[in-house]
């Protein structure tokens, strides 16, 4: 006999967790009181928020999906962010919520919400667990639709008095291994198409990857002599290094990969979606007609189509499908045009120099300099964010976790994540001043669980993506984008970390040897001329042009 707290964890346990991310409260007591007798460390947070975006990075990192657990009300409420970053980037991530006693639905009660009702648009399922014995049948479904297809995020609302209740119901192991079929005949398929193609182009995305995926991307480029475009936040997929990368579709893109992707005359989408983002809003592709032989990968059937009219597609996980693609005999393609779109990478990833005694390109050009191959890169949103994509070379992957669905406040609580995921490798979140200061409270988490990210803080003063916006439509007229800073370094110190402030860009170096000899939690903060709006344009620029000048 079990209650169902204790059931609901061993189940969790048996289907690999080893961690949760929760904010405690009294709407799951007997789920906590469950998790120290399954074998599961529970890394308590400051605010859900930040506990889904650890649940969310860690499914990220992992594959399999993160777990986070919050309280009725509020707290679904704040966690909310998080879900919508998992739906985006298709993330496996299961949201626990604690929830009022099943007699006292309907009545408005206490911190009483619909959740399946509220997280019907953000999840791929959202449902509550009304009987305790069908806890280990509710959690399988919520294993198999977040794991199946397209990956994305489950949210179960726990009734207390549900969770409270004992029961004799047995163990459900968790399913058995997948099948997959072969490939090799549609990857020949797929590769004729391309094959006959003047100017085409592969352009990689979308979830399930892994190491061995990349490096097969890689062979497969290198065998048939085709160029390979990132999808947003997808550069951690092929080593930036390789000579057939031609750099990110990003919301600031190279105008030369852009450029290439409008001439492109075949497209070959490997999990990608291709959404707004990557095509510069829809302009370097029209939905409604482009004249390319359009090819699309994706493990959700539903996918092709919307909006892209594909010539021919596969519902498959791009990884297996890029295996079946790297195992077929070499091409007779001249890769010119593939080195020659790495080249233009290049020299778009050459710093350009931008106002200030600190200058972004040159610090994050020191860290893809400086770091391991194997230092895991965290952000959330901001145009801070345009100079790590644009001068940090990812070379493995794994080493990217940033939000596709541009949530701010997002890189830190990734950090930490990463952190206690990879606790023997370099973890480094770069931030933006609006950005950390809306999560910056998990530095005490960080420090109670033994996490030791370097946090890197952009700190112009500003929050410099609306800033930007701003100059561009109402010049000089500055409404609501202003933003104060605390001293970071010292509230780092404050917490039980390490901080220094690094006010000239020749500093930088020294002050990250020593952030990264800490051991413990470090903050580098960077004090930047607000002038240094973009990676392409200051501030006066952007106003100036407004002004027709």
């Amino acid at each position: 006999m079990r209650h169902g707290g204790r059931l609901l964890a061993d189940h969790l346990a048996a289907h690999g967790v080893r961690r949760v991310f929760s904010v405690p409260g009294e709407s799951f007591l007997a789920l906590l009181d469950g998790l120290p007798d399954a074998g599961i460390a529970n890394v308590v947070c400051r605010h859900e928020g930040g506990a889904a975006f650890m649940a969310e990075a860690t499914g990220k990192l992992s594959g399999a999906p993160g777990i986070c657990l919050v309280t009725r009300g509020p707290g679904a409420t704040n966690a909310a962010a998080g879900v919508h970053v998992a739906r985006q980037d298709g993330t496996p991530l299961l949201l626990l919520v604690g929830d009022i006693e099943r007699g006292h639905r309907g009545r408005e009660a206490f911190q009483e919400v619909d959740f399946p009702a509220m997280f019907a648009p953000l999840a791929k399922w959202a449902a509550a667990v009304t009987e305790t014995e069908r806890l280990p049948e509710m959690l399988a479904r919520a294993w198999r639709v977040m794991t199946s297809g397209r990956p994305g995020p489950v949210v179960l609302s726990l009734p207390e008095d549900m969770l409270d209740a004992v029961t004799d119901a047995p163990d459900r192991p968790p399913e058995g291994p997948r099948l997959s079929p072969d490939w090799s005949g549609a990857a020949a398929a797929m590769l004729e198409r391309l094959a006959a193609a003047r100017r085409p182009l592969v352009v990689a995305g979308g979830p399930h990857w892994s190491e061995r995926a990349a490096q097969d991307l890689g062979r497969f480029a290198e065998a048939q002599g085709l160029p390979v475009a990132l999808a947003f936040r997808r550069q951690d997929f092929l080593d930036n290094e390789h000579p057939h990368y031609a750099g990110e579709l990003t919301v600031a893109t190279n105008p030369a990969l852009l450029r290439r992707l409008r001439e492109a005359d075949a497209i070959l989408l490997l999990g990608a979606r291709l959404g707004d983002i990557e095509s510069a809003g829809y302009t370097a592709l029209d939905p409604r007609g482009h004249g390319k032989v359009l090819l699309q990968v994706h493990p959700e059937p539903e996918e092709p189509g919307r909006p892209w009219r594909p010539d021919l597609s596969a519902t498959a996980p791009a990884p297996d499908f890029v295996a079946a693609l790297a195992a077929l005999p070499p091409g007779g393609r001249d890769a010119a045009a593939a080195r020659e779109a790495h080249e233009e990478y290049l020299r778009w990833s050459s710093p350009q120099p931008t106002p200030g005694a600190v200058r972004q390109e040159e610090v994050i050009a020191h860290l893809s300099r400086t770091l391991p191959p194997d230092a895991i890169l965290t952000n959330g949103a901001g145009n801070f964010a345009a100079f790590l994509g644009r001068y940090y070379r990812f070379r493995r992957w794994g080493t990217q976790l940033a939000p596709g669905s541009g949530s701010m406040g997002y890189g830190f609580p990734a950090a930490v994540a990463a952190s206690l995921h990879h606790p023997g490798r370099t973890v480094v979140c770069v931030a933006g001043d609006g950005d950390i200061q809306m999560t910056l409270n998990e530095m005490s988490t960080a420090i109670q669980h033994g996490a030791a990210p370097v946090v890197v803080v952009m700190n112009n003063g500003t929050y410099g993506t609306i800033r930007m916006h701003q100059e561009r439509r109402f010049p000089a007229r500055v409404s609501g984008s202003d933003c104060l800073s605390p001293d970071y370094a010292a509230l780092a110190r404050a917490y039980g970390g390490w901080g220094a402030t690094v006010e000239r860009t020749e500093d930088f170096p020294d002050a990250l040897e020593q952030a990264r000899a800490a051991g413990t939690l470090a903050v580098i903060e960077c004090r930047l001329d607000p002038e240094a709006l973009t990676t392409t344009r200051t501030l006066s620029e952007i106003r100036a042009a407004a002004r027709g000048g």
